[in-house]
């Protein structure tokens, strides 16, 4: 049976966002947007856990919290609160709820502080002992060993349907995305949840292999081949037998490598600089590129052969641009990744700040995420990232500047003139279009139907 969740925000899109992705993690969840409605609810069913805002439209959430556990201790509340309200938080604490997780929500923490909740459901514990361990939580990262977190947007959850499918096969898989996407993080993805996950994971970037050693990188060498090959050395292809070898900017190769490259993955042997001897290799493919190979092998600068023989099946990485239901998640994730760092506490971004990261462009997708926060957590003095520690170069080249801001959605009263004035600014480019309204490509089709715009 279901744990049941009853989430209580005057935030409806916040809700349904958090609903949907408590139900993919198997919860029963109802939504509702007051604590009047919250206190009908709880008289009409009964809760595991109640996720409550701590400031409502008409009764705060310390009032909801003390209803509840008058009426039912073992239902556990979870407090959800801004970063200003800690110290209301921590002494709600006192009065018996479980535990609070800050705004923006970081869905794996509110994910593994709801199961600590369940598995502590009916178990009195001393206040003091329960704000110590929540200070405690807040202070150390969730996880060590900070795995990429999985998005909960369109495009991350079909990027994760395909790793699923094609992961236990032997397949070669092409994966095609912009500079700074996840492309290796997604190859390691792959390789862990295939059969070869328990062997090596080689990652090679092609772009940095000088073309007079791609024969050696790639093969090995023995001792005194050519001049400078002092030690025997394992090439590449070698070193990731029985596992899985990643070719990362597959088309920067040159095109004799390409012919040696094809070669030892048609054989499956290769041989080593100087040696007569081949040598047998049990490895699977992962390429990656951030350019057109189709229109490489157009040009001639790729070839066909080899493209299809590393094309078996192609996964696009989305850019950040196109997955703006993720950005505040991966933005709390690199938060916490660079507060481990940097041995720093800060706690969240101010609301200009999540302001602009929703309509930032990007352009250099998660590495520049990850890089711009850490800079800043570097840069903060308070608990709070600041508008004031960005880089200027996010306010410069906004995709969404001062002269475009009147096509967002959300800024316009005229909802049907705002679609059509932004599709002829950029040409009728659905893409830009949809990034200039600030809502995603899928919802600018359904409203380009609603209102039976021609193009």
């Amino acid at each position: 049976m279901s744990s049941k969740i009853l989430v209580v925000d005057d935030d409806i899109s916040f809700c349904v966002m958090l609903k949907t992705f408590l139900e993919k993690k198997g919860f029963a969840v109802t939504n509702v947007f007051s604590a009047k409605e919250a206190e009908t609810a709880l008289e009409n069913d009964s809760f595991d856990i109640v996720l409550t805002d701590i400031r409502l439209p008409d009764k705060d959430g310390i009032e909801l919290l003390k209803l509840i556990k008058s009426k039912s201790f073992s239902t556990q509340v979870i407090l959800m609160t801004g970063y200003t309200e800690i110290r209301t938080a921590v002494n709600a604490i006192k009065l018996g709820a479980f535990d609070y997780v800050g705004k923006p929500i970081n869905p794996d923490e509110i994910l593994h502080t709801i199961n600590q909740a369940l598995s502590k459901k009916g178990m009195p514990q001393t206040a003091a002992a329960v704000t110590d361990a929540a200070v405690k939580e807040k202070k150390k990262p969730q996880n060590q060993n900070f795995p990429f977190v999985k998005g909960i947007s369109d495009h991350s959850n079909q990027l994760h349907d395909y790793i699923g499918l094609v992961a236990p096969t032997n397949m070669s898989v092409l994966i095609i995305g912009d500079s700074g996407t996840g492309k290796e993080y997604i190859a390691h993805t792959i390789h862990l949840q295939s059969k070869r996950k328990d062997k090596p994971f080689i990652a090679v970037d092609c772009g940095a292999i000088p073309k007079d050693l791609a024969s050696s990188e790639f093969f090995g060498h023995l001792k005194g081949s050519f001049t400078g090959a002092i030690n025997d050395k394992t090439g590449h292809f070698e070193a990731a037998n029985g596992g899985t070898l990643f070719l990362d900017e597959v088309g920067n190769l040159s095109y004799e490598v390409q012919i040696q490259l094809l070669r030892a993955l048609q054989e499956r042997k290769i041989k080593p600089v100087g040696s007569n001897t081949e040598v047998g290799v049990d490895i699977r493919v992962i390429a990656a590129t951030n350019e057109d190979l189709q229109e490489a092998v157009k040009r001639g600068d790729f070839r066909e052969d080899l493209y299809h023989r590393l094309n078996e099946f192609s996964v696009k990485a989305p850019r950040l641009s196109e997955r703006k239901n993720d950005i505040l998640i991966f933005a709390n994730h690199f938060l916490e990744m660079a507060n481990s760092d940097l041995e720093k506490d800060v706690l969240g971004f101010s609301p200009d700040v999540t302001d602009l990261f929703l309509t930032y462009d990007w352009p250099g997708n998660l590495r520049e995420m990850k890089n711009i926060i850490k800079r800043s957590v570097l840069l903060s003095r308070g608990d709070t990232v600041l508008k004031e520690v960005l880089p200027q170069e996010m306010f410069e080249n906004n995709f969404q500047d001062k002269n475009e801001s009147e096509f967002l959605l959300y800024s316009s009263k005229d909802e049907e003139k705002a679609i059509l004035d932004a599709l002829e600014k950029v040409k009728f480019n659905k893409t830009k279009a949809a990034q200039l309204l600030g809502i995603d490509r899928k919802t600018l089709y359904n409203k380009i139907k609603l209102y039976n715009i021609e193009l």
